[in-house]
């Protein structure tokens, strides 16, 4: 890809993706659900490598809801062995292109088996420096709030912090997301227009791009057409425009 086609100085940060549309994907063409989620990984895998390649810092795919535990079980334990299967797979490309990985969300909740993958390649890729890439795995955002602010009780209970002392850069150290920066921009396949629960206190000001393009044909195209809209818009952050043009 001819990455001079964008600004460098106004590329987002941080992408987060809500990966939509694999169940209807195979609806279309016939086949399986299971079908859609294998080739949904498939273009993770592509759009991990474009965004890298693009110069984005943060990638967070939303890959598995909590409320997707409700989805029939033979579906979710599929799901769950394509993602071990994916993980393991994955071990090499990470370390070789210096991506560091890391999962959010509820992970005691995930088989086993998972959690030993993810925690491997965790560890595996803890020094890495180049593009961040994190997974969403049992995760919804209102508990994540929650989680939150449980911590920071117990530790105001137990003298570690004062009510004061709780800001809003406090609050975003206990989230799941940790140190990493908000997203600058969201992208959302498949035409549906709702947050479905993700990064719920990270989007605050974030730039939300819909496309009616289902996730399995999701291309680096795409994603370029996305980053392009976001480099279009004038971000305020609560200012006036006369105020931003002094600012920049």
């Amino acid at each position: 890809m001819d990455t001079l086609s964008f600004s460098k100085e106004k590329l987002p940060r941080h992408i987060a993706v809500i990966m939509d549309g694999n169940g209807r994907w195979a609806k279309k063409r016939l086949l399986n659900r299971i079908n859609g989620h294998r080739q949904g990984i498939d273009v993770a895998r592509d759009t991990v490598t474009a965004c890298r390649e693009i110069g984005i810092e943060y990638l967070t795919l939303y890959t598995f809801s909590r409320e997707n535990w409700k989805r029939p079980a033979v579906e979710v334990q599929m799901l769950m062995k394509f993602l071990e299967i994916h993980l393991k797979g994955e071990e090499k490309s990470l370390v070789e292109n210096n991506i560091r990985f890391k999962a959010i969300g509820n992970i005691a909740e995930l088989p086993e088996g998972v959690q030993a993958v993810i925690a491997d390649l965790e560890r595996k890729t803890s020094v890495n420096t180049g593009m961040t890439l994190q997974l969403a795995l049992s995760y919804s955002g209102r508990e994540e709030i929650t989680q939150a602010a449980r911590e920071i009780a117990r530790k105001v209970r137990d003298g570690q912090l004062t009510p004061d002392e709780i800001t809003e850069e406090v609050f975003q150290r206990h989230l799941y997301t940790g140190n990493a920066p908000d997203p600058d921009l969201l992208i959302r396949t498949s035409g549906e227009e709702r947050i479905s629960n993700f990064l719920l206190w990270q989007i605050a000001y974030t730039e939300i791009h819909v496309t009616d393009v289902l996730w399995p044909d999701f291309t680096r195209q795409h994603l370029e057409d996305a980053i392009r809209d976001y480099q279009g818009r004038e971000r305020r952050f609560g200012l006036v425009k006369e105020q931003v043009g002094v600012a920049g």
